[in-house]
C-alpha cells in the first residue's frame, strides 16, 4: 500500500463555545494540515497521485479558510458545531474527499495541527 501526503497551513481564529477554560475566549492558529491519499496500484509513470492535484484542492479550501473566524463559517456557526481540531479534521476529510479524484484510491486521513505537539486525525472506515 502506497501513501502520498502532503501539508499546507493557514491562519485563523476560533473560540470553543461552552468551553470552562481559556479557549472559550477568541484566539488564533498556525494550523498545519496534512492530506494523505492511499492506493495499490501506481500509474504508468510510477505515481499513486499527482502531488499537484492535492496541493490544488488544498490551495482551494485554504484560500477559503485564511485569515477568517472560523465559528463564522457554515459548518461551525448556526450549526453550533465547535471548530475544534476534530471537527476541523473531519469537515476538511469531506470537501478534498469530493474535490479530488480518487479511482482506484482513497483519501486515506487528514490530519490538523492545532500547534506543533497537538493535533486530530479523521479518517474513515
Amino acid at each position: 500500500m502506497f501513501q502520498v501526503c502532503v501539508r499546507a497551513h493557514f491562519d485563523a481564529a476560533h473560540y470553543i463555545r461552552d468551553y470552562d477554560g481559556d479557549c472559550s475566549n477568541l484566539h488564533g492558529h498556525r494550523w498545519d494540515i496534512e492530506v494523505c491519499v492511499s492506493g495499490e496500484k501506481l500509474d504508468h509513470l510510477g505515481m499513486l497521485i499527482d502531488f499537484k492535484d492535492i496541493k490544488q484542492a488544498i490551495r482551494s479550501e485554504v484560500k477559503l479558510l485564511d485569515h477568517c473566524l472560523l465559528n463564522d463559517l457554515t459548518p461551525f456557526g448556526a450549526s453550533g458545531v465547535n471548530p475544534t481540531a476534530e471537527n476541523l479534521a473531519r469537515y476538511l476529510y469531506l470537501e478534498f474527499k469530493e474535490a479530488l479524484s480518487l479511482q482506484e484510491k482513497r483519501l486515506a486521513w487528514v490530519k490538523v495541527f492545532e500547534s506543533p505537539d497537538t493535533w486530530a486525525i479523521y479518517e474513515e472506515d
